[in-house]
C-alpha cells in the first residue's frame, strides 16, 4: 500500500469511529506533513482519496471537512425480547413478490440483493473465460467434479492463508454460488422436522431453505451494534433441540452488522459445548471498509463444526455462480450431496476464475470496489438525512452494501413498497427477513450502485412517500 493510501486509511478509521465527527475541519496540509512526516503531495493525495470515497468535503479557501449526515444509531430490533419458533415456515410467496420488483431494470434498485455490475471487471473476466476455454482438456469435465477444479481451490486456499486462517485446498468444495453451498451444508446436518436457528432479521434465503426442506425455524435476535444475541442463543440452546445454526457474522444481510471477533469466538465456543454445527454465510467479508478482513467465526473453530461458505458473486464475478465451502468435519457428506444434486459447478467458469486470480489484480479490484461502496454509502446516508423523516434510525455498516432503516413503530413498509414500485423504485420491506414477518416498520436499502442524479431523485421521492404514509 502506498504512503498516501496508508495515511488516508488512518484518517478514514478516525472518521468511521467518530473520533473525527461530522463537520470537523481536517488538519491543514502543513500540519499533516509535520505530524505524519510526509510530503505535501502525499498529504494532498490522501485528502483527494478521502474525498473520492465521500468521507470528506472540500470547501473553497477553507480546507477539508468531515462529511456528515446527522443520522442516529438504529434502535434495538422489535423482536429482541426472545427467540421465536415457527413450526411451519411460509415466506416464499412474500419474498417472490418483492423480488419481482427488484428484478425490473426500469426500477431504481434500492431493493436489489446485488451490487451494480458496473463495479466489476467483467470485460477482464470475459477475456479470461475466452482464452482459457480454448485450452480446457476434455478430461477436466471429470477432474473438476466435486470437490472442484484443483487450480481454483488452490487460489481460494491462498486467500484463506492470507487472511490468517489456513484451509487445505483439498478440503474445499466448489459449488454453484454460496447459496448452493449453504443449502448443501443444511442438508448435510439436518432433516425434515429439525429445528434450525436463524437470524432475526436475517437473510430470507435461509427461511426459504427451511420451507423447502420442511424444517422449523427459531429466530435469534440480531442486535444492531453487536450482531447475534448470544444470551438469547444460549437460552435457546438450553431449552430447544436446535440441530444447526445458519448465521451471517460479518456485514449481515439485512442489517449490515458485524460481530466483534471476541463475540465470534464466544459463539463458536458456545456451539461447541452443545455440539451444534454452524453454517456461516460470509459472502460480504471481503467488502470491508477498514484495514483488514474481519475474521469469520470459522477462524476460531477447533472442532470442525463450522462450515464456512462464500463466493465470488458479491466481490468479483456476478453471474458466474462460483462459490465454495470450507466444510470442517462435514466435507464428505457435502461432497456426496453435491454429486447427487447438481454434480458440478461450471468448469469454464472455474478455470477462468482460477486464471484471473493467478494473474493478479484481484486485490487491486477489491480496494477500488471497497472505496466505491464506501462513497456510495456516504451518498445514501446524506440523501436519507435530506429527504426522510427526522425520526428514522439507520444502521452503520463497516462494509457490504446494505443499510437497515427503521421508521417509527406502526409504520407499514409493505405499503411503502407498493407505493414506491408505482413510482419506479424498488426496496426490500422488513417482513421478508423474518419467518414470522416481523419488522414491518423497517426496510433494507441497497447502496451498491454508483450514485447518480436519478438515485438522488429516487431517494427524494421515497422520502416523500414515507412522510405521506407516516
Amino acid at each position: 500500500m502506498k504512503r498516501y493510501e496508508e495515511l488516508a486509511e488512518l484518517l478514514a478509521a478516525d472518521i468511521r469511529s467518530g473520533r473525527l465527527a461530522p463537520g470537523t475541519r481536517l488538519p491543514s496540509i502543513r500540519t499533516v506533513t509535520a505530524q505524519y512526516g510526509v510530503s505535501p503531495a502525499t498529504a494532498f493525495q490522501a485528502y483527494y482519496r478521502l474525498e473520492e470515497r465521500g468521507l470528506v468535503r472540500a470547501r473553497e479557501r477553507s480546507g477539508y471537512f468531515v462529511a456528515g449526515t446527522g443520522l442516529t444509531h438504529p434502535p434495538e430490533p422489535a423482536a429482541s425480547a426472545a427467540p421465536r419458533i415457527s413450526s411451519a415456515v411460509d415466506i416464499s410467496e412474500l419474498v417472490f413478490s418483492v423480488l419481482e420488483s427488484a428484478q425490473d431494470r426500469s426500477l431504481l434498485p434500492f431493493g436489489s440483493a446485488f451490487a451494480s455490475p458496473l463495479l466489476f471487471p467483467l470485460p477482464r473476466l470475459a477475456k479470461a473465460l475466452a482464452s482459457t476455454a480454448r485450452f480446457i482438456d476434455p478430461w477436466d469435465t471429470v477432474a473438476s467434479l466435486p470437490p472442484g477444479n484443483a487450480a481454483l481451490r488452490q487460489q481460494i486456499a491462498l486467500r484463506y492463508l492470507g487472511m490468517g486462517m489456513p484451509q487445505p485446498a483439498e478440503s474445499l468444495i466448489v459449488t454453484n454460488g454460496a447459496l448452493e453451498a449453504l443449502n448443501l451444508c443444511l442438508s448435510a446436518v439436518a432433516r425434515p422436522g429439525d429445528l434450525i436457528a436463524i437470524e432475526s432479521p436475517g437473510f430470507y434465503a435461509a427461511s426459504q431453505a427451511l420451507e423447502r426442506l420442511g424444517m422449523k425455524a427459531i429466530e435469534i435476535p440480531v442486535r444492531p451494534k453487536e450482531g447475534i444475541d448470544l444470551a438469547a442463543l444460549a437460552e435457546a440452546l438450553e431449552r430447544h433441540p436446535i440441530r444447526a445454526c445458519w448465521f451471517m457474522t460479518t456485514f449481515q444481510n439485512p442489517m449490515g452488522t458485524t460481530m466483534e471477533e471476541g463475540k465470534k469466538r464466544e459463539l463458536v465456543a458456545l456451539l461447541a459445548r452443545h455440539e451444534v454445527p454452524l453454517i456461516e454465510d460470509d459472502v460480504y467479508g471481503e467488502l470491508y471498509f477498514g484495514q483488514r478482513y474481519p475474521l469469520p467465526a470459522k477462524a476460531f473453530d477447533t472442532k470442525g463444526l463450522v462450515m464456512h461458505c462464500s463466493s465470488f458473486s458479491k466481490t468479483l464475478a456476478p453471474g458466474y455462480r462460483i462459490g465454495w465451502v470450507a466444510p470442517g468435519r462435514f466435507g464428505r457428506r457435502i461432497e456426496q450431496l453435491k454429486l447427487m444434486t447438481t454434480l458440478s459447478a461450471s468448469v469454464p467458469a472455474q478455470v477462468a476464475l482460477a486464471d484471473y486470480l493467478h494473474s493478479g489484480g484481484y486485490d487491486k479490484h477489491l480496494r477500488k470496489l471497497r472505496h466505491a461502496l464506501e462513497g456510495q454509502l456516504q451518498c445514501m446516508n446524506e440523501a436519507l438525512a435530506r429527504h426522510f423523516p427526522a425520526d428514522i434510525r439507520v444502521s452503520r455498516p463497516a462494509g457490504g452494501y446494505f443499510l437497515w432503516v427503521a421508521f417509527r413503530e406502526g409504520f407499514d413498509t409493505l405499503a411503502l413498497h407498493r407505493a414506491a414500485a408505482e413510482q419506479g423504485i424498488s426496496l426490500a420491506p422488513g417482513p421478508i427477513f423474518s419467518p414470522s414477518r416481523q419488522f414491518r416498520h423497517c426496510i433494507r436499502l441497497n447502496y451498491g450502485a454508483p450514485w447518480s442524479e436519478s438515485a438522488e431523485q429516487g431517494m427524494a421521492r421515497l422520502g416523500e412517500l414515507a412522510r405521506a404514509l407516516g
